[in-house]
C-alpha cells in the first residue's frame, strides 16, 4: 500500500489553515463555548472544571445567597402594608369609570372598598402593617419595603414570566437561573439553584417558573421535597460498598469525559453529565441537608413545624436556612396554585394566606440573625402584582362575600438582609392604592437591585444568542434602588 507523501506546499497551506482557525476559535471563545461575556474571565468554559465552580462578582457583593419567598397569586397591598385611610372615607362611592379599563372583569367591579383588618406602625421604625402579620410585625426593623412596585400585565401568566423571568414570553431564564449562571455555587455537592415548592401542588406556570431557559440546562432550578426523599430515585437500588461505589463514578466519569470530549458545543448533554455527578455527591449531602430531626425543638417551634396551618411552610423555610448555610446560592420558595388572588372572600383568604405564612417567614428572619447569616443573606418577599381599591364581586352581590381584581399599577414588596437598609418604606401609591406615583420601582428596576446586591452588574451579566446579548432585565432602561441599601 502506497503512502502518499505532504509537499511542502500542502504542508503550509495546513499550518496556515491550522493557524487561522486557532485565531478564529479564540475570537469566537465566547461564542463557541456559551460563558457569560463580559463577565467571565478570558478563560473559556472548555477550561472549566465545572460550569457551576464559583466566580468572582463585578463587583464586592453584599449578598453571597438568596432565598425568595413567592407569593403566587397577587397579595392586597392595602390590606397588608400600603393603609389607605381614604378607602374608609369613600367606601361604597363609584370609582368604575376612572379605572374601567385597568380591570381584568369589569361585569363583576364594584364600589371602592375598604380594609377590613387594622393598621398599627411597628418596632423602631414605626413601619406600618397589617394586624394580619403580627409576627412579621416583631421584625419591621430589618425590612426595606417597597410600596411603589408596578409591572405591565395584569393577567398572572405573562405577569409572573415578567416578575420571575424579567420577560413576559415564555422560555426565558429564571432569576435564580441568572444569579447561579453568573456566580457559580460554593458547594458542589448541592444544586446551586434550588425549588421548594408546595407539596400541596404547583404554583401557576408550574416548572416553567424555575426554567434555565436558554441558558445551559445545568443552570436550571432544582425541586427538592420537603418531606421523604428529598429527590425522588436518588438512591441506589443497591448500595455497593463506598470503594466500589467511589470506583464505580470514577470508571463513569471517565466514559462520560470522552463521550463529551467526542462531542464538544453540546450544552443538553455537558448538563446531563453534570447532572448525573451531581446527583451522585448529593446521595450524602441532600439528605443531610434536609434532615430536621437535627433542628433543636425550640427552632422547630419557632417556625411552626409540626403544627398546622404553618407547618408545611415552617419545613420549607427551615430547610432554606439549612440550604444557604451548606453554600446553596438561591433557594426559592413557592406557594401551591395562587393563595393570595382573592377575587372573592378576600377577609378569610387573606386570614388563611397570612396564618399558612407570617410565622415561619418571621422566624427566617429571626433564626438568620442568631446564625449570622443575616448579613449574607438576601430575603425578598412579592408577588406578580397586587389588587384594585375597588370591590370584586361574587355571585351573590354582597360586600360580605367581597374580593378585589387583579392591579398592575401598584402593589408591594420587601426585603431584608444583606445590604438591605432595615426599617425603610420605600415609593408611595395614590390615595386609594391604586397606582404607584412616588418613587415608581419597574420589574427591572427590582431585577437590577437584587443583582447589584450579589455583587452583578445587570448590564455586564449577559448571555450572547445569536449575536444578541440576552440579559435578565431585557432592553429596558433599570435602575439601582439605592434609597433601601445599607
Amino acid at each position: 500500500m502506497s503512502r502518499s507523501l505532504l509537499s511542502r506546499r500542502a504542508w503550509f497551506e495546513r499550518m496556515a489553515g491550522g493557524l487561522y482557525g486557532t485565531a478564529l476559535a479564540q475570537l469566537l471563545g465566547p461564542q463557541l463555548w456559551n460563558t457569560r461575556g463580559a463577565s467571565i474571565p478570558s478563560e473559556s468554559a472548555a477550561r472549566r472544571s465545572s460550569p457551576l465552580e464559583p466566580r468572582p462578582p463585578h463587583f464586592p457583593a453584599k449578598a453571597k445567597a438568596v432565598i425568595q419567598l413567592f407569593m403566587n397569586g397577587g397579595p392586597s397591598q392595602m390590606d397588608l402594608f400600603d393603609p389607605k385611610p381614604m378607602l374608609d372615607k369613600h367606601h361604597g362611592q363609584s370609582y368604575f369609570e376612572k379605572i374601567a379599563g385597568e380591570i381584568e372583569s369589569p361585569t363583576a367591579a364594584g364600589a371602592i372598598l375598604r380594609s377590613s383588618f387594622k393598621f398599627a406602625q411597628h418596632a423602631k421604625s414605626g413601619v406600618w402593617m397589617s394586624e394580619l402579620l403580627p409576627h412579621l410585625a416583631r421584625q419591621a426593623d430589618d425590612l426595606a419595603v417597597i410600596r411603589s412596585m408596578f409591572t405591565t400585565n395584569l393577567t398572572h401568566e405573562p405577569a409572573l414570566y415578567l416578575i420571575h423571568t424579567g420577560h413576559m414570553p415564555t422560555g426565558f431564564p429564571a432569576m435564580g437561573s441568572w444569579v447561579v449562571y453568573g456566580l457559580g455555587s460554593e458547594n458542589q455537592n448541592l444544586p446551586a439553584y434550588v425549588v421548594l415548592d408546595d407539596p400541596g401542588g404547583l404554583p401557576v406556570n408550574g416548572v416553567e417558573s424555575w426554567s434555565a431557559g436558554f441558558l445551559p440546562p445545568v443552570y436550571q432550578g432544582t425541586r427538592f421535597r420537603s418531606k421523604g426523599p428529598p429527590i425522588l430515585n436518588l438512591r441506589p437500588e443497591r448500595e455497593d460498598s463506598p470503594r466500589a461505589s467511589a470506583r464505580a463514578r470514577d470508571f463513569l466519569g471517565r466514559l462520560d469525559r470522552m463521550h463529551l470530549e467526542a462531542r464538544p458545543n453540546q450544552p443538553q448533554l455537558e448538563a446531563r453529565i453534570a447532572s448525573y455527578e451531581l446527583a451522585a455527591r448529593m446521595q450524602l449531602a441532600a439528605g443531610e441537608a434536609l434532615d430536621l430531626a437535627k433542628e433543636k425543638s425550640s427552632t422547630l417551634e419557632l417556625y411552626g413545624v409540626g403544627r398546622e396551618p404553618t407547618d408545611s411552610y415552617a419545613r420549607r423555610c427551615l430547610i432554606a436556612r439549612r440550604l444557604v448555610e451548606r453554600g446553596v446560592r438561591y433557594v426559592q420558595i413557592f406557594i401551591n396554585g395562587q393563595i393570595w388572588d382573592h377575587h372573592n372572600g378576600i377577609v378569610s383568604g387573606l386570614k388563611s394566606a397570612c396564618q399558612r405564612t407570617d410565622q415561619p417567614i418571621a422566624a427566617l428572619l429571626q433564626d438568620l440573625k442568631e446564625r449570622g447569616l443575616f448579613e449574607s443573606t438576601l430575603v425578598i418577599w412579592g408577588g406578580e402584582f397586587g389588587r384594585l381599591p375597588i370591590a370584586q364581586l361574587a355571585d351573590d352581590k354582597s360586600e360580605q362575600n367581597a374580593g378585589r381584581d387583579h392591579n398592575k399599577n401598584a402593589f408591594t414588596t420587601w426585603m431584608a438582609g444583606a445590604g438591605v437598609k432595615g426599617g425603610t418604606v420605600f415609593g408611595a401609591t395614590d390615595e386609594l392604592g391604586f397606582a404607584a406615583v412616588e418613587d415608581k420601582v419597574s420589574v427591572a428596576d427590582w431585577h437590577a437591585t437584587i443583582l447589584h446586591l450579589l455583587g452583578l452588574n445587570y448590564e455586564d451579566l449577559f448571555y450572547d444568542r445569536n449575536g444578541f446579548k440576552e440579559r435578565l432585565t431585557g432592553v429596558a432602561e433599570a435602575r439601582i434602588v439605592k434609597e433601601i441599601l445599607a
